[in-house]
């Protein structure tokens, strides 16, 4: 009886890790192309990923834009409107978000 209960414990977290993993690529890929969320143009910046966050230094924008290096401190305050250039560990732009 308790290899059974393992068994169903091992399998029932490896069930959960699936469907978080799934959800959150889900999301992503949902709000890049969702005219409600992507309300500051986000999809319209997404040839930007894969550039150095200097590549934003001489330009502007419309709306508001915040560049977030790997491991910076950003407020926590939701607004639509803003555009978000996420950088990954090497300075480049991992991620373009309106949020």
């Amino acid at each position: 009886m308790t290899h059974y209960g393992k068994a169903l414990l091992l399998t029932a977290m490896f069930a959960l890790t699936a469907c978080q993993s799934a959800s959150k690529t889900d999301t992503a890929a949902a709000a890049s192309h969702d005219p409600e969320t992507d309300q500051c143009g986000a999809s319209q910046f997404q040839n930007y990923v894969g550039q150095p966050l200097k590549a934003l230094d001489n330009k502007r924008f419309d709306v508001p834009v915040r560049a977030i290096p790997w491991n910076g401190a950003a407020t926590m305050d939701f607004n639509l409107r803003r555009l978000n250039f996420m950088g990954d560990r090497s300075g480049n732009i991992s991620q373009v978000y309106c949020g």
